[in-house]
């Protein structure tokens, strides 16, 4: 996790109004350096995952499955809990560290990630990365075709660009972008119809998540739960 600190110096240039096609993709072109820095910090700390113990490992990998299901399914209770299962591991390694840094909030996962060292931050981001189980579905289906449209091409007309430019066209991501395919269409409902109140909170550690604002916003309702329901049934 040092590693992932020390980029977070970088100072982000972003446009002062960003909006839209061109804020997308100058934040996509940053997003590239920053993978790129990443990449080498991942190598560096690859030897890391091994000062974890396979039984401490496999505890705490069932402990993540308590509340994300198996196989890091994701898991539909009180709210719906992600699937972590596929997801990139920088995303992962990120996520985590922004929920000790309050750039996210979630009273569990703030208690969650303040325990976890970063070899064992590590070496379960791998172990998710790894499993790829059936996504859950349970979306309506008369949405996905609406979805797939919105998700490959964006929206025109509001000047929303098409998630898979960052995503990619099979919504897998890429470093800290993470991989969509598969996940929960309500989790990624809430998420994204709830962007400003629980992410990019802590304006002192900014967040890769600030090009999504503009996208969040951006959308209305009845195309966030197309672009959802699409994304759910992906494998």
């Amino acid at each position: 996790m040092k590693q992932i600190r020390s980029y977070r110096g970088l100072r982000l240039e972003q446009p002062r109004a960003p909006s839209g096609l061109r804020f997308v993709w100058v934040a996509f072109l940053h997003l590239g350096l920053l993978a790129t820095v990443l990449s080498a910090a991942d190598r560096a700390n690859s030897a890391d995952r091994y000062a974890v113990s396979k039984g401490d490992l496999q505890a705490k990998f069932e402990y993540c499955q308590d509340c994300h299901g198996p196989s890091g399914q994701g898991y539909r209770g009180f709210s719906p809990i992600p699937r972590l299962a596929g997801q990139q591991t920088e995303y992962l390694k990120n996520q985590l560290q922004a929920f000790v840094e309050h750039r996210r909030t979630n009273n569990i996962m703030f208690n969650v990630a303040h325990t976890l060292s970063p070899s064992m931050i590590a070496a379960l981001a791998a172990d998710f990365r790894a499993l790829n189980p059936r996504p859950l579905g349970g979306a309506p289906k008369g949405l996905v075709a609406t979805g797939e449209k919105i998700f490959q091409n964006g929206v025109p007309d509001a000047n929303v660009a098409a998630c898979a430019a960052c995503h990619g066209p099979d919504a897998q991501g890429s470093g800290e972008i993470p991989r969509l395919a598969g996940q929960l269409h309500d989790y990624i409902f809430n998420k994204l119809t709830n962007w400003s109140k629980e992410r990019g909170l802590n304006p002192a550690k900014p967040d890769t998540a600030a090009i999504m604002s503009p996208v969040a916003h951006s959308l209305t309702r009845p195309e966030v739960e197309a672009v959802a329901a699409y994304l759910s049934y992906l494998k």
